[in-house]
């Protein structure tokens, strides 16, 4: 079906043939870095797509948005547009052996903000999934102790009963919120850095640049525990829980339990650093299973910032942001460091806002965008039936029926309507924000409150730029070559002027 193509001029000069394809591989077969084996690379796809979003994010997702039914569209999405999205990543980035930038760019070079856009999508990301990472080395440092400090409430200064927020409120409320994150009451409150906080936000970051400093070569091995011990903890847990006596109604108590507290306001990550926690101190030898815990949250998210950061360092290599001398480990420094250094606003204590507005806001609309034009690119600038061609080229065969109709029609339909529905939701929505507030009336609930005004140009960068960074590309390169060509056409009419008038000497 060619008329699903659009013309796209010199195409063919700027993508490799078979041949050269087959002549790389073979010429690079001993200085490009590789997998040991297929198990590793797809550790690495696991690790990077299960993380902890999985165990913070989605579960309050799915309680706040309906519970059990939320799952029927969850599952159809994923079907119908996740699926699909995913294979078309991976295999034009198979086909093209290039980066994000570097694949956009050569498909068309107007799409080169196709590749911008994710690349700021996942420094964005990168900047509070690691302060989450921290989060979980301070839970998982005091988690060595005979008894949890978030099992009880401290006593005052003068010893004379509780600390009057805890008797309040609760334990595991008072010490994610207090001793933990020492809290503003508002955003507008900065509270300065936390110096405990800094101290594990830099240790993660630490702990990230030795894993990525040296590649696949370091991360290849780390995903050996990264991607698996999780599912051995879960496996240990779900055992445990099986065993219990009366396992039923203990399952019944801490549903109701989660109702409770999500009803009460509880955030995504109240729900990692509250709700498992309390229920880690219902165990016994709770220690343990606090210690096993967090060590399954920091695999979940140590491997999925290996894709998140390498988000972020390739395309920076492929735009030239980096000397090309550079070795692997000073770009990889280098980039750690400013991500450490802008992350230090997660760690103020009004770091749980700022978080709770990235996370809102960072990865929605962007990626809604940057995914529609992916879809749009490979189909109807690339070509369907070249992208046909490519995979049967790399796997033997053609896709089947149902590849073919979701990447042609069904998948850029669907991220269209959700688009335009989620922008006009939010743009007639009043953005608001959940605060935990002593003073307030309904204490320990979380205080709801408007974002003050000048919130709206952080929601614009967050929001509008990775995905405005399309079309403006796009302007750019169409500017840059319209006043290269008209340069150009000066200089060669000048030259035959010149010519024709006799004054060049040969």
């Amino acid at each position: 079906m060619r008329c699903l193509q659009v013309s796209n001029q010199d195409l063919e000069e700027r993508i490799p043939s078979y041949e050269e394809l087959e002549k790389l591989e073979n010429e690079e077969a001993g200085d490009r870095p590789k997998w040991d084996n297929k198990a590793q690379y797809m550790l690495t796809i696991v690790g990077f797509c299960v993380g902890l979003g999985n165990v913070w994010r989605f579960p309050y997702l799915c309680q706040s948005h309906g519970g059990g039914a939320f799952m029927i569209p969850f599952l159809i999405l994923l079907v119908l547009e996740g699926v699909p999205l995913l294979h078309l990543e991976f295999a034009i980035g198979q086909r093209l052996r290039k980066g994000s930038v570097g694949v956009w760019s050569a498909i068309h070079p107007y799409l080169t903000g196709i590749g911008i856009g994710s690349m700021c999508v996942s420094f964005l990301v990168s900047l509070y999934y690691n302060t989450i990472m921290a989060w979980v080395m301070w839970y998982f440092f005091n988690s060595f102790q005979e008894t949890l400090p978030w099992s009880q409430c401290p006593v005052n200064a003068n010893m004379t009963g509780l600390v009057s927020e805890c008797e309040r409120s609760s334990p595991v409320d008072y010490y994610w919120y207090r001793e933990t994150l020492n809290t503003t009451p508002d955003i507008d409150n900065t509270g300065g850095l936390q110096w405990w906080m800094v101290l594990c936000h830099v240790s993660a970051w630490a702990l990230l640049f030795i894993c990525i400093s040296r590649g696949i070569e370091t991360t290849g091995k780390a995903v050996y525990i990264t991607s698996t011990l999780p599912y051995a903890v879960l496996t240990i847990f779900l055992i445990r829980g099986l065993t219990l006596k009366e396992v039923i109604q203990g399952l019944n108590l801490k549903t109701c339990d989660l109702n409770s507290f999500l009803s009460e306001g509880v955030e995504g990550t109240g729900l990692a650093f509250i709700v498992f926690t309390e229920a880690i101190t219902k165990m016994p030898v709770s220690p343990v299973w606090s210690v096993l815990f967090f060590i399954m949250l920091f695999c979940l998210g140590l491997s999925s910032m290996f894709g998140n950061i390498e988000g972020v360092l390739v395309p920076l290599q492929d735009l030239g942001v980096f000397p090309k001398s550079w070795p692997k480990e000073a770009i990889a420094g280098t980039t750690c460091v400013l991500c450490c250094l802008v992350g230090l606003i997660f760690v103020q204590g009004s770091g749980n806002y700022w978080l709770s507005l990235f996370d809102s806001y960072g990865g929605s609309i962007p990626l809604l965008i940057i995914a529609f034009c992916e879809m749009v690119g490979v189909v109807y600038l690339y070509g369907i039936d070249r992208f046909n061609d490519d995979i049967e080229f790399m796997i033997g065969h053609k896709p089947n029926l149902f590849w073919q109709i979701t990447w042609r029609f069904v998948s850029p339909a669907i991220m269209f309507v959700i688009f335009v529905f989620y922008f006009i939701t939010k743009v007639q929505e009043t953005p608001m924000y959940k605060a935990w507030n002593p003073e307030s009336e309904n204490f320990p609930t979380l205080e709801e409150k408007e974002y003050p005004t000048w919130i709206f140009v952080i929601i614009f960068i967050l929001a509008g730029i990775p995905g405005l960074s399309v079309p403006l590309t796009a302007i750019y390169k169409c500017l840059r070559n319209r006043c290269c060509k008209k340069d150009n056409d000066t200089v060669l009419g000048d030259y035959h002027s010149v010519c024709s008038s006799g004054l060049v000497i040969v």
